[in-house]
């Protein structure tokens, strides 16, 4: 069993791990180099041989403890019919939802749509050293919901007067969603991944009323999914802040992924029968190497005798040093944690 699945099944706090969102990406220059070489990035999602290329670009450079698989939260919007453009300054852009298209949607034609990535996995999971965990992953229905009906109206605000004026479409949605994620988790599995984590990048957009419809019952749905699968699941539920205790006890994810809002103290005392992930600003890896250190070594003393996975807040940012995460993750194994 990897040390990744050994802490999140076990709770074991003697074992350490360490890996990073986003490791297999945009910092690193070997994935440049084949970016700049595939500009359409759902066809470099989509090309398996590429795809895990990537995966493992991080794992040969660092020996991380687990490799996340190079794909993205859209492809399960792309594979039920949306376009879905990377707009570059601008992010993804999906063409306009209709419900009747993704209405008639069925599991053959999308499983067939993604594929490649389930391919993508079996060969990385063929070259991954078998101690260390492959990692998939889904997008929460919530942040899916918010990109696929345009909700945002700017990076802190949406158009919530358009989810009460669709409530019950809405709610179909949810709920259509929650099957095929489930069905793109379970096939991720079968090709050879063996931890999940579920994004719910735009939670913390949810009034607090709003938290139990969109954003608790639904990653409870594939939590309880994932647990009957026997498969670690580690929730991301980004910007809810004191809100991850009722998250905490009312979903019941093997592991909690925590953002750089959330202070680490509160969290050991009140975030409890779960394993805590992360935490770390990625923005401090654009510090001084002894900033870095600082900041990381705060963490690991904190959470020194609890299990704890080390990670970041959020993804790593375009703009980090590729060898300062390597001196990182070195500082990281070498502590006395």
């Amino acid at each position: 069993m990897s040390t990744l699945k050994k802490i999140l099944v076990d709770k074991d706090k003697s074992c350490k791990s360490i890996w990073f969102m986003r490791q297999a990406g945009r910092y690193l220059p070997e994935f440049r180099k084949i970016r700049s070489q595939n500009q359409n990035f759902i066809k470099l999602c989509l090309d398996s041989n590429l795809s895990s290329e990537i995966t493992l670009q991080p794992i040969k450079r660092y020996n991380l403890d687990s490799a996340i698989i190079f794909s993205d939260i859209l492809l399960v919007p792309y594979a039920l019919g949306q376009e879905v453009n990377f707009i570059k300054g601008q992010g993804p852009v999906l063409s306009n939802f209709e419900l009747k298209k993704f209405l008639n949607n069925d599991k053959i034609n999308f499983k067939k749509k993604l594929y490649p990535i389930y391919q993508a996995i079996k060969q990385t999971r063929e070259k991954l050293d078998k101690e260390k965990s492959l990692i998939s992953f889904v997008g929460a229905p919530w942040t899916l919901l918010i990109y696929m009906m345009g909700l945002k109206e700017n990076k802190n605000k949406i158009n919530l007067l358009k989810i009460k004026d669709k409530k019950s479409e809405v709610d179909i949605i949810l709920n259509k969603l929650n099957e095929y994620l489930c069905a793109h988790i379970e096939n991720q599995i079968n090709a050879g991944a063996d931890v999940v984590q579920i994004f719910d990048s735009w939670a913390g957009l949810l009034t607090d009323k709003n938290l139990k419809n969109f954003c608790y019952t639904p990653n409870l749905k594939i939590v309880e999914f994932c647990k009957s699968k026997k498969i670690p699941v580690i929730c991301f539920p980004k910007g809810i802040k004191e809100n991850y205790l009722e998250f905490n006890k009312i979903v019941k994810p093997d592991g909690l992924s925590l953002d750089y809002e959330i202070d680490p103290v509160w969290a050991k005392k009140n975030l409890t029968n779960v394993v805590l992930q992360g935490g770390m600003d990625p923005k401090r890896l654009l510090k001084s190497e002894e900033e870095i250190y600082k900041e990381a070594k705060k963490y690991l003393d904190i959470f020194i005798d609890v299990p704890y996975i080390f990670n970041l807040g959020h993804g790593l940012v375009p703009e980090t040093d590729p060898d300062k995460l390597g001196k990182l993750v070195k500082f990281v194994r070498e502590y006395k944690w």
